[in-house]
């Protein structure tokens, strides 16, 4: 009997899954939990910039936003007819009434004419010879492309994760007539140029005594010969440069953000290996075997909190409508308490966080690892709840290292946002043509992602960089790094 309860249960909350994951909602948010983990009446906070003070109480402020002051204008000015002003003896000026409408102006092309002066030159001794100025033309050789529509298309494809087809739509429509297959040599030519800054970017993220790391399915073509028509099952791995390092007079400096992405055909853990090398440091990550021998060779485990939670959230969204709370209820109450506490030190320097995690949030996981003791037996291994219970106890250290270290994050959350734009490009453009397609996306990802967390404007950067990268010193290429990048 106590079989087939359990087959029961596990084909319920399987049945529940399945309608969660086609007709519910996927947000992770603790606000849509909330009513059921406190009796009390949750008030959602609103950005002190919407709010106005009106007696005694603050209320949300209506009317649309205003528009960015640092958007450039222009002034179009409307007087009065001739007519109006004939109409009387006399018309002064005395002011004007402004507003201001958002206006879009559509992209346009243009052909450059690079013109190369050519001279004859003669030395003292009366002879001669030729000598033409120097000038490139298309950062790709053999290629009519020029650095901005190169940038315009990578940035397209893997920032707004446009497929080639619908870019090649959008250029007719200019006027310009582009097959697929060209804009495809753009995009791999561009990537291969830029791929000798992997080597700095690399360099730069090994040196962060925290890695965050993650990785995503994308689905690649297969060989000639090999299933034609059909695709296999590789990877896009992510690791990012993140936390704080002391500088020699032991005060703390953050680390500058990078995303490094690297594509592999399989989930072998041998590329997470390959990847971190000799470098030791704490690499926050989910609970995925191929970790674990660098975790036997002096890496440290940070595992992601958020990956514990996930399991009794998914527990407390399948649950029917008016049921009474139940254990996974209670789970998540010891979850928001931890992300309470982690919402109130965040932004604060390392030493802060670790002394507020040592007070408050070290007795909270004590507790909860107590509770979680205790309930285990109570469970059924193999449902849902059961599960839940035992990835969270054998996890258990992994996920407390963050109380022991302020430089550490919680959770991975920022690894999993970075596979975002992954994960919403093969939803558009659904596969990678080869392995060479899959090793371009991984450079073009990495830089647009690290522009992205760096506060730069991802196509200026590119424009720029295709302009300079021929002409670079091989051996300063890190300035061309979006952290480090200076407009020419």
């Amino acid at each position: 009997r106590a079989q087939a309860n359990q087959q029961m249960s596990s084909l319920a909350a399987q049945l529940a899954e399945f309608k969660r994951r086609v007709f519910g909602a996927r947000s992770e948010a603790l606000a849509v939990l909330q009513p059921e983990l406190w009796q009390d009446v949750v008030e959602l906070p609103v950005p002190p910039e919407q709010l106005d003070e009106v007696k005694g109480h603050r209320r949300r402020r209506q009317g649309r936003p205003a528009i960015d002051e640092s958007l450039p204008r222009r002034r179009v000015e409307y007087d009065l007819s001739d007519e109006d002003k004939a109409g009387f003896a006399r018309v002064v000026r005395i002011g004007e009434e402004v507003s201001e409408t958002l206006e879009y102006t559509p992209a346009r092309l243009e052909v450059l004419q690079h013109a190369r002066l050519k001279y004859r030159c003669e030395d003292e001794a009366g002879r001669s010879t030729i000598r033409t100025a120097w000038a490139q033309a298309s950062p790709l050789v053999r290629s009519n492309a020029g650095a901005g529509l190169l940038a315009y298309v990578t940035v397209s494809k893997y920032a707004d994760h446009s497929p080639l087809a619908r870019q090649e739509r959008g250029l007719a429509r200019h006027g310009v007539r582009r097959s697929r297959q060209t804009l495809c040599d753009w995009t791999l030519g561009t990537a291969e140029l830029l791929a000798p800054l992997m080597v700095p970017l690399k360099r730069h993220v090994l040196g962060s005594a925290v890695i965050f790391t993650d990785d995503t399915t994308l689905a690649l073509k297969a060989p000639r010969g090999e299933s034609q028509g059909k695709t296999i099952t590789a990877r896009l791995w992510v690791y990012l440069a993140g936390g704080w390092l002391p500088d020699p007079e032991g005060r703390w400096r953050r680390v500058a953000p990078a995303a490094l992405y690297d594509f592999t055909t399989d989930r072998s853990g041998s590329h997470a290996r390959h990847m971190l090398g000799a470098w030791r440091g704490f690499l926050q990550a989910d609970d995925f075997s191929g970790y674990a021998a660098s975790f036997r060779s002096g890496v440290v485990h940070a595992a992601c909190l958020v990956h514990a939670r996930r399991r009794f959230a998914k527990i407390v969204k399948d649950a029917p409508k008016g049921s009474p709370p139940g254990l996974a209820h209670e789970a998540m109450r010891y979850f928001a308490e931890v992300y309470r506490i982690e919402g109130e030190i965040r932004g604060a320097d390392p030493d802060e966080r670790l002394r507020v995690r040592q007070l408050e949030t070290r007795p909270l996981m004590v507790e909860f690892h107590r509770w979680l003791s205790g309930h285990a037996p109570t469970v059924l291994p193999k449902s849902p709840l059961g599960e839940a219970f035992g990835y969270a106890l054998s996890n258990w250290a992994a996920l407390n290292t963050f109380i022991e270290h302020g430089i550490l994050e919680a959770d991975n959350n920022i690894s999993e946002r970075a596979m975002k734009p992954v994960a919403l490009s093969r939803k558009n453009w659904l596969f990678a043509g080869s392995e060479r397609g899959g090793r371009a996306a991984a450079v073009a990802f990495s830089l647009i992602e690290t522009a992205r967390l760096n506060g730069v404007e991802p196509y200026a950067y590119l424009r720029d960089v295709l302009q300079r990268i021929n002409g670079h010193r091989q051996d300063r290429l890190e300035e061309l790094l979006p952290m480090n990048w200076r407009p020419a």
